[in-house]
């Protein structure tokens, strides 16, 4: 599947552009096994110029044919390659950015390879309830592996310790599991999916 790169997109972006687009399909809660539930999930990666791509997951409870059968959780957050912000980049708050983005050329971005010929990253992720997640990880071509740095939770969340997430695009599908350690417990499955680039 041929990857099209918009050409407004800032350099650094690159390495993430394979994500731009809308993606919907299906998946499984926990192991995916037995009587663990179905969902539905549509995933938007979008980008506005500036060096980050926006994210937002939608998810709906499901039956075994796919009818929605309830709302099941929303999640938004912000993905970008890990580096030192520089005075050319914008914030914090409002304060503006340079018209010029930080990195310039592919050059520049090829600088950042990290020791495994891929690009380290750094996610962050809101969900209701209090929660929000701050990943590091890396991605190489297609592939994506996070593990949380943080979790942040409000006075009144639920118990839920760290995560790791991996997304991958295969035959031109985006893949994804995600791992949560969560009321006391260790890493387990949580949630996987396959999905299809919506039209």
């Amino acid at each position: 599947m041929a990857i099209e790169i918009p050409t407004d997109l800032t350099p650094e972006l690159v390495p993430l552009s394979w994500l731009l687009g809308t993606w919907e399909g299906s998946g499984r809660l926990g192991a995916g096994e037995g009587e663990d539930p179905h969902f539905w999930q549509r995933v938007e990666f979008t980008h506005n110029g500036l060096p980050y791509l926006q994210y937002r997951a939608e998810s709906w409870l499901t039956d075994e044919e796919g009818t929605r059968l309830r709302p099941l959780s929303v999640e938004c957050g912000f993905w970008s390659l890990d580096r030192p912000l520089v005075e050319a980049d914008g914030g914090p708050g409002l304060n503006p950015a340079e018209i010029v983005p930080a990195l310039r050329t592919a050059d520049d971005v090829e600088e950042l390879r990290n020791e495994e010929g891929g690009f380290n990253i750094q996610v962050n992720i809101v969900h209701p309830g209090g929660i929000s997640e701050l990943y590091y990880g890396s991605i190489k071509g297609p592939q994506i592996q996070l593990a949380t740095d943080l979790v942040m939770r409000g006075t009144n969340s639920k118990p839920y310790a760290s995560a790791t997430r991996i997304f991958g695009l295969v035959h031109g599908d985006l893949y994804w599991r995600w791992d949560v350690a969560a009321d006391g417990a260790g890493l387990a499955a949580h949630a996987s999916a396959a999905l299809k680039k919506a039209a």
